[in-house]
């Protein structure tokens, strides 16, 4: 597949682009600073663009099969961040009739496992107070998809870690995992590539946690 990669010099954003061109996949990482990406490989194009402008991006998504995003905020004070920069996206793919859109999102933005005690949801409250705009901010993005002419797919980790990559971690589209409490940015990575071209996450969030 050929694909876009926003955000690729984060943590989960390295990692699709790492993922990607070892599945040999056709890769545009999208970046501020090229300096930045660690990633090499055959395949691999650095695409440096502002991403507040969906001018600058149209060239980057055009033509591609899927685009996925490891945009967000990185530090609290930085929210805001995924709503505005997905808004740039979404009109850059919608200018150029690219349709599949692959986000990072946050498990408290969508609904609670079930199954889950006492002790998940109270942790579950308690970060969402604390991280309140953070998630404000992706609700307001995951908006912004929903309203949008896009196939999007917003892929809801719980706390990230950064570990290995196992492959083997729980989904669940419109939901979350029960207990699901981390997951290492690899496997999120992996979830997001893997879930490209599955239709049943189409329109979906989806949690995701070991």
């Amino acid at each position: 597949m050929k694909l876009t990669v926003l955000g690729a010099t984060g943590g989960i954003g390295q990692e699709i682009v790492r993922q990607a061109l070892g599945a040999g996949h056709e890769v545009t990482a999208v970046v501020r600073d090229p300096a930045r990406l660690s990633v090499t490989g055959a395949g691999l194009e650095v695409f440096r663009a502002d991403l507040t402008d969906p001018g600058a991006l149209r060239s980057a998504v055009a033509g591609r099969d899927a685009v996925l995003s490891g945009l967000g905020a990185r530090r609290r004070k930085d929210a805001g961040v995924a709503a505005r920069l997905t808004r740039t996206v979404l009109g850059a793919m919608e200018a150029e009739q690219t349709r599949r859109l692959l986000v990072v999102s946050a498990g408290p933005v969508g609904p609670a496992a079930v199954e889950d005690g006492f002790l998940d949801r109270a942790m579950r409250g308690m970060i969402s107070s604390l991280l309140k705009d953070v998630y404000a901010d992706l609700r307001e993005m995951e908006a912004a998809l929903a309203a949008s002419a896009t196939d999007w797919t917003s892929v809801r980790p719980p706390r990230l870690q950064d570990k290995p990559l196992t492959g083997s971690y729980r989904t669940v589209v419109g939901g979350f995992p029960p207990r699901g409490r981390f997951i290492g940015r690899a496997d999120v990575a992996h979830a997001m590539l893997a879930m490209t071209d599955d239709p049943a996450t189409v329109k979906q969030g989806v949690g995701v946690a070991y």
